[in-house]
């Protein structure tokens, strides 16, 4: 443990400190005043999701950051890598707010208020059939792309050269294992919050923990101009 917390730099502090206080108070609110969680709390469009946003698009314009500065000293994989990564995280902050609609008060077209579970402009409330691209793609093909980043990936990439060789080319940032662990973490305190809307925390925390990730991965040297 003691080993752990000597790898976590002041940006990992105030955010994982800023996280403990999200899940602190959205457990208490959970089990105090449910209609308060879900009304106020995470309510759509509020400070839990804004945030997210925020958090994911800060990611996207970090990682356009290196791609353009590091542009010129690296190789057509390593700019595909970042940029795809880029691309990803920038489409998951328009997502998270269904790309301003409500904000800006624009009403969805005949064929989002059809198609979409929840009316809205954005693809992960669509609905194919009787099955939710959210349920689908964004619950169980996510948890299962989490479960092999997070924890299989940092494995074999600190034991087989292959793997490393291969993460560094395409640019992909491979964990610490605090990361893992505030991960895992967060997991475990969903346990004690009984409402839907928990997931609204949840993935204010992975866009919190993937922004700490892109700052200061365990193969850093993937961000540097001599690498």
């Amino acid at each position: 443990m003691q080993t752990l917390m000597k790898t976590l730099t002041n940006i990992d502090k105030a955010a994982y400190l800023f996280l403990i206080v999200i899940f602190g108070l959205g457990i208490y609110f959970a089990n105090t005043d449910l209609t308060y969680f879900d009304e106020v709390y995470t309510v759509e469009d509020g400070f839990i999701e804004v945030a997210s946003a925020l958090f994911l698009l800060s990611s996207s314009l970090l990682l356009l950051y290196r791609f353009f500065k590091l542009f010129k000293h690296k190789d057509l994989f390593w700019k595909i890598g970042i940029l795809g990564l880029a691309i990803i995280f920038f489409f998951g902050a328009g997502e998270e707010i269904s790309w301003g609609q409500r904000i800006f008060n624009v009403e969805s077209s005949q064929f989002f208020l059809e198609n979409n579970a929840q009316g809205e402009t954005n693809l992960h409330n669509m609905v194919v059939g009787e099955t939710k691209i959210n349920k689908l793609i964004f619950s169980q093909l996510l948890t299962a792309v989490l479960i092999i980043y997070l924890i299989i990936t940092p494995l074999l990439y600190r034991k087989f050269d292959w793997v490393k060789k291969l993460a560094n080319k395409f640019a992909v940032p491979i964990v610490q294992w605090h990361h893992t662990v505030s991960f895992l973490t967060g997991t475990v305190l969903l346990l004690f919050i009984s409402s839907n809307r928990k997931w609204e925390i949840y993935e204010l925390a992975f866009s919190v923990i993937f922004l700490l990730i892109f700052i200061k991965p365990f193969n850093k040297e993937i961000y540097s101009a001599n690498a």
